[in-house]
């Protein structure tokens, strides 16, 4: 793997309530630097980062929806994810309501993400988060295949927020989980390249980073 296939692989992350729009266009600019493949923010700052990338050639914008409780409805979660899709974001991280699937409700939970799907159609990239470091391994298996039979397009082990981060184990039941075209995200607590590429090597095919340019400049002749 290259530096520049690492950088398409990250999604260069602010999701902090405390993120200023300078923050906002501070990593706007760092994408642009470093290559990397998407910027990944809350729906409120979707346009103002399609407003700060070129036309062609630049980075996805991924934004929230339902972040990061993923307690709000169903209507809720459409109606934001419509309008960061509407501002210019390309891919939509949407908290699932893991209340719902722990308390064994799988046809509301699937249900939900069908419906999210549906709306937002093919072009829009849909990843689901799970939270990971709160299931077991088994309702990791299960959640996963729920949310890939339900239509999303990856499977995203954590907000960041409150749960555990990602985890290797995860990650690895994650892929063994879905099929090859459904992709896995590890997001959460990941703080250098090593933890990073191992990752990779367990099976997720794209990085959740607010570290991103730490991680990148830990490159060999970066």
């Amino acid at each position: 793997m290259t530096l520049s296939e690492f950088a398409k692989m990250i999604d260069h992350t602010l999701l902090d309530p405390k993120a200023t729009p300078s923050d906002i266009s501070r990593i706007t600019d760092e994408a642009l630097q470093w290559g990397i493949g998407a910027i990944c923010v809350n729906s409120s700052y979707v346009s103002q980062v399609r407003q700060h990338l070129p036309s062609s050639g630049a980075p996805a914008i991924a934004a929230t929806a339902g972040f990061p409780l993923g307690q709000s409805n169903l209507a809720a979660k459409m109606a934001e994810a419509g309008q960061a899709v509407s501002d210019g974001a390309t891919e939509i991280d949407v908290v699932w309501n893991l209340g719902r699937f722990i308390g064994q409700q799988y046809d509301a939970v699937q249900n939900e993400i069908h419906v999210l799907k549906e709306a937002l159609g093919r072009e829009i990239l849909l990843k689901v988060i799970l939270e990971t470091g709160w299931l077991t391994p088994e309702q990791i298996r299960q959640g996963s295949k729920l949310c890939a039979s339900a239509g999303a397009d990856m499977v995203k082990t954590s907000t960041g927020f409150g749960a555990p981060g990602a985890s290797i184990e995860a990650i690895t039941i994650m892929r063994q989980s879905v099929p090859p075209s459904v992709g896995v995200k590890a997001s959460g607590g990941i703080r250098t390249l090593a933890d990073a590429l191992a990752m990779v090597q367990a099976g997720a095919s794209r990085l959740g980073l607010s570290r991103s340019v730490a991680i990148l400049s830990e490159w060999p002749n970066a």
